[in-house]
């Protein structure tokens, strides 16, 4: 098993050189990371937030037990930030830094597929570069007996680390793309939910625990 993955390295290093071993690295990372994401936006129930917009939406309407019932329900990652806006722990700046603590551990290895959709292309223009030295470097010491193949054969291996490096940098950006929108959407529910717990469309006249009945304003 190891031994045939030596002679795959090897024949890709023969084929493509090294720039190829290193995007073919960096692919592996990508697949590693995204994988990774995957699992935890999952574990997390990031897009999952059903009855945690109820309880919002229960606060809104002055139903107190009712939200704290639905927040009870609720498994996703945001529930202790809204528990802390429903308890009236902090003001808006200390929830919204709670909640974006939370997104930034969620957010962690975006900067890794970043960097490689951008250095992908990079590395494959790098290889390409390398390979066409390499094609006329051959062609001159060819001198007078030029074979036309020689030249050809060099710039397809060349061009071959261009290609590669698109492959790996244009799914990774798509992929990367994915889950900032996911990232956004989660920071608008977020928003409005805390703003709608801090200032809900319901007034009371007096404190409920003396009778007061909770209207809209």
């Amino acid at each position: 098993m190891i031994g045939e993955l030596i002679d795959a390295i090897n024949r890709i290093a023969d084929l493509g050189g090294p720039v190829v071993l290193v995007l073919v690295g960096f692919s592996v990372l990508v697949v590693a990371v995204v994988i990774y994401k995957l699992w935890q936006f999952a574990a997390a129930g990031v897009g999952r937030h059903a009855a945690l917009r109820r309880a919002v939406a229960a606060w809104d309407r002055g139903d107190r037990a009712g939200a704290r019932s639905e927040l009870e329900r609720s498994k996703s990652y945001l529930r202790p930030v809204i528990d802390m806006a429903l308890s009236g722990v902090g003001d808006a700046k200390r929830l919204e830094a709670e909640a974006e603590a939370r997104f930034a551990r969620l957010e962690s290895g975006f900067r890794i597929l970043d960097s490689v959709a951008q250095l992908a292309p990079l590395l494959g223009l790098f290889g390409t570069v390398l390979g066409m030295i390499s094609a006329f470097q051959a062609l001159q010491e060819a001198g007078a007996q030029v074979d036309p193949s020689i030249l050809a054969g060099g710039i397809w291996v060349a061009l071959m680390t261009t290609a590669v490096g698109l492959a790996v940098a244009m799914p990774t950006a798509v992929v990367l793309s994915w889950f900032e929108a996911r990232m956004d959407g989660e920071r608008v529910l977020a928003q409005k939910a805390l703003r709608t717990i801090l200032a809900p469309g319901w007034t009371v006249d007096q404190d409920p625990a003396t009778g007061g009945v909770p209207h809209h304003a």
